[in-house]
């Protein structure tokens, strides 16, 4: 069965292609459009389709649109009702809905020879449902789901049984924690529904003084459920203009919030493990990308793993749409890799760099001359294999430091041109993790945070963030062989198992995609060399 996904109605448009229950590709369409998450979540921009991502996927796997068998769209609107019935202050949102009813449509005009019959509406939160229980290498597991909102709920308990979905509990709107956490979001200066992880990392600098306030808007609410009600946050602390400094008491509502959400989400997993006496709990929706949150579910909660989906936000319920009706014809396979997204071959790589006039070297091992470069604490852009589908860079499009610099920290968010207080995190070889990092292991996809040992700290300082801790990803090496052979050749210069990682993008900008990408911001940004599968461009040479 072939089965093309697409998320499109609020934010972060995606599609996703499962070919006879295996997941063949995955992206976002801001890496193709070059918009930051895509378009913004208003009802004015649902009718924008990721046809460029589409399009993508169909020709990674040869296919046209009249020869796929379905379209997973990941909402219903039958499901949905009025804006004003939910409790929500959203007078357009019927605009939102007539477009979700259309969207048959929509689609087939966006790709022309797909018959609108073939689509498939699947429910906002069985698709997050699917993109984790359903991807994970777990059957049988339990699953959260927690995000702002989708057609009338935001929230989905259950449980999945060799991956068939039972669902054991739901949160109706208006009572949401996403929407908590964005309102926050908002009132502190920052972009709503985009930089929430920001909120995330502003926390560690405060005091959860605010949490009995809180705690009156936002708690826990009988058999699974809660209640999240919008808090007046100009009660509690004035609101931050766009760009002005912060201030404690910023960080105060910060870390308030999320000691609050924190509070909420092992309620939730505690009842959710006693309905289902599961050891493995799933993770999707925008709520579960809070890696502080994940971690004291692991540390505090009652389930023995956790795995959550490395595009846990909307564009994940473009690849868990596909899953759950493609499982309903066939098996689907658990999710290999989040290297899902475009590739290149060596020799069409070359032939960009030919075409651009770039003057390049083709080193004997790309891995070696990086590591050469980063001891010399060069700062390098490191663009390898597929790039990742989901929010964090882990590998193949990235930013690398030294992690013993202290400065490091400051000069990459510069480069960057984002906020001073956001940290950045190390890449270390599973088999070392363990040495300097305690938390969940291993953690391939950054997705949990990770106490430094205290013999680490003063020796890796540019990834220890302000509270002690880094948000890790651990490198296996026959998944990652170039990645971990890169990190070897830098421990053996420096005596340092671990690499500074970030995402290879500057602010406000989608991570880079294509090798024009990586060349442009290369040629923006003041990093030393770009290492651009096996070849190496030198600002030096590039600018000399």
């Amino acid at each position: 069965m072939r089965v093309l996904g697409i998320n499109a109605l609020f934010h972060d448009p995606a599609a996703a292609l499962v070919m006879d229950g295996r997941i063949v590709a995955a992206a976002e369409e801001e890496r193709f459009s070059r918009r930051k998450h895509g378009k913004r979540p208003i009802p004015f921009s649902a009718w924008e389709l990721p046809e460029l991502s589409a399009r993508w996927c169909l020709e990674q796997a040869g296919l046209t649109p009249a020869d796929l068998d379905a379209v997973a769209y990941s909402y219903d609107p039958e499901l949905a009702r009025p804006a004003d019935q939910l409790g929500l202050d959203d007078p357009w949102d019927r605009l939102r809905q007539e477009y979700a009813r259309r969207a048959p449509e929509f689609l087939a005009e966006a790709l022309p020879g797909l018959d609108p019959g073939k689509v498939r509406f699947v429910p906002h939160h069985v698709a997050h449902a699917a993109s984790a229980g359903q991807a994970s290498p777990y059957p049988d597991c339990a699953v959260l789901v927690l995000d702002g909102r989708g057609e009338c709920g935001s929230h989905l308990a259950g449980r999945y049984a060799r991956r068939e979905l039972a669902v054991l509990g739901t949160q109706s709107l208006p009572d949401s924690l996403g929407l908590f956490y964005e309102d926050l979001t908002q009132h502190l200066g920052f972009l709503r529904s985009s930089d929430e992880f920001k909120v995330m990392a502003l926390a560690s600098y405060g005091r959860p003084r605010f949490l009995d306030q809180l705690r009156e808007y936002v708690h826990l609410e009988g058999e699974g459920g809660f209640r999240a009600r919008p808090v007046p946050w100009s009660s509690l602390v004035p609101p931050r203009a766009a760009g002005a400094p912060w201030t404690e008491d910023h960080a105060d509502a910060a870390a308030s919030a999320q000691a609050c959400l924190e509070e909420v989400l092992l309620g939730l997993v505690r009842w959710l493990h006693e309905r289902t006496g599961e050891e493995v709990l799933t993770l999707a929706g925008g709520v579960a990308l809070n890696c502080v949150a994940n971690t004291r579910l692991h540390r505090e909660g009652p389930f023995d793993r956790i795995w959550v989906q490395p595009a846990a936000g909307d564009a994940g319920t473009a690849l868990g749409a596909a899953l759950h009706v493609a499982h309903q014809k066939e098996t689907v396979e658990a999710m290999p890799t989040a290297a899902l997204g475009r590739g290149w071959s060596d020799e069409e790589l070359r032939e960009w760099l030919e075409r651009a006039a770039v003057p390049y070297e083709e080193p004997a091992d790309i891995a070696e001359t990086v590591a050469e470069e980063l001891a010399r604490d060069g700062i390098v852009a490191w663009f390898q294999g597929r790039s990742e589908y989901g929010p964090r860079a882990l590998g193949h499009r990235s930013l690398l430091a030294h992690p013993g610099r202290p400065g490091n920290l400051e000069r990459l968010n510069a480069v960057k041109g984002r906020e001073e207080f956001r940290p950045v995190a190390p890449m270390v070889l599973a088999e070392r993790a363990a040495e300097l990092f305690d938390g969940p292991l291993p953690s391939p996809y950054m997705l949990f945070v990770h106490e430094v040992a205290a013999e680490w700290r003063e020796r890796i300082p540019a990834v220890v963030h302000v509270d002690g801790t880094a948000r890790i990803q651990t490198v296996d090496r026959d998944a990652e062989p170039l990645v971990a052979r890169m990190i070897e050749g830098f421990e053996r210069r420096t005596g340092l198992p671990v690499v500074v990682n970030t995402s290879l993008n500057t602010a406000g900008r989608p991570m880079v995609d294509d090798p024009r990408d990586a060349l442009e911001c290369f040629g923006s940004a003041p990093v030393d060399l770009l290492a651009l599968g096996p070849f190496a461009i030198r600002r030096k040479g590039m600018f000399a």
